[in-house]
């Protein structure tokens, strides 16, 4: 049976791929199942995905178009995916592959662009227009969406916020290399990993983020530091960009989105690099929360 009220969506991560299904009516997931990342094989995760979305779409009785957000992009120009951090899917030919595999309507996006279109639909910046929608966990990764449609650019490389240099650097600025290649990279300096190896280089102590946020509100002074340089660098970041697309709201996402004194703190002192006489931009706790990246993939295929 076919029912077009329904879509699949999947979020392929690096250690879990999760499927879930969309009734669009209502906006309400029906189904949701996780299972483990094939890790370092192609063919397994081809495999995985296939089972996952037989096994779903059997125990629905439907068949349903089918949206995937993964941790990269597809080259426009070759059809194969680029800068993923599952190093296993680079130059491969996912979308074509998965057609093959499963005879039916396939869209991929990054999975950035899967959590901005989720929580611009209907989540927590539902009501606004130009929404920009922040990841912020291992790593950095953004979306634009206007007017209810994800902007992908000439290049698909939209949002990619997370791999320009931290903006306004400071006198004791410490040059960092990012993967990417590229050096000095927004996400080498407000990523999880980031603030946590931070911490350890700067005072010797190996703290988890969790450890590091619980002995900031103890009153911990070497975390208040590292907190504080947190807050100011996301203020300088989140101002780059109003000052580029001047977003009406700006969700986050991602581990770090749950630190609520973000909230508070930076829209303080952004308007110290923005601008403009006044600032009108919300920041916005995602609505979704790690919901949104599936919930994003399945609303890829809503015409």
């Amino acid at each position: 049976m076919k029912e077009h009220s329904f879509k699949l969506g999947i979020d392929l991560g690096g250690t879990k791929i999760e499927i879930a299904c969309l009734n669009v009516k209502n906006n309400k997931i029906i189904y949701r199942k996780r299972i483990p990342s094939p890790q370092n094989d192609y063919n397994k995760t081809l495999n995985a995905i296939k089972n996952l979305v037989e096994t779903t779409e059997n125990e629905l009785g439907l068949i349903c178009p089918l949206g995937i957000g993964i941790p990269g992009s597809i080259s426009s120009k070759t059809g194969k995916i680029r800068n993923a951090n599952s190093v296993w899917l680079n130059g491969m030919l996912l979308e074509k592959d998965l057609r093959k595999k499963l005879n039916k309507k396939i869209k991929i996006e990054n999975d950035a662009n899967c959590f901005a279109i989720s929580e611009a639909m209907d989540g927590a910046a539902a009501k606004f227009n130009n929404v920009f929608g922040v990841i912020l966990g291992t790593g950095v990764g953004s979306g634009i969406v206007f007017n209810k449609n994800l902007i992908r650019g000439a290049n698909g490389i939209s949002g990619e916020w997370g791999h320009n240099p931290l903006p306004w650097k400071k006198n004791n600025f410490d040059s960092r290399p990012c993967w990417c290649g590229k050096i000095d990279c927004i996400e080498k300096y407000i990523s999880g990993p980031a603030i946590e190896n931070e911490h350890k280089n700067r005072f010797g102590e190996a703290f988890s983020l969790k450890d590091i946020v619980q002995f900031y509100s103890d009153g911990n002074e070497n975390c208040k530091i590292t907190i504080d340089l947190l807050i100011d660098r996301i203020a300088r970041c989140l101002a780059l960009v109003i000052n580029i697309i001047d977003p009406d709201a700006i969700v986050l996402g991602g581990g770090l989105s749950n630190l609520d004194f973000i909230y508070e703190k930076v829209p303080k002192i952004w308007d110290n690099w923005i601008f403009s006489d006044y600032v009108n931009t919300k920041l916005l706790k995602a609505l979704h929360g790690d919901s949104s990246g599936v919930r994003g993939a399945a609303w890829l295929n809503i015409d």
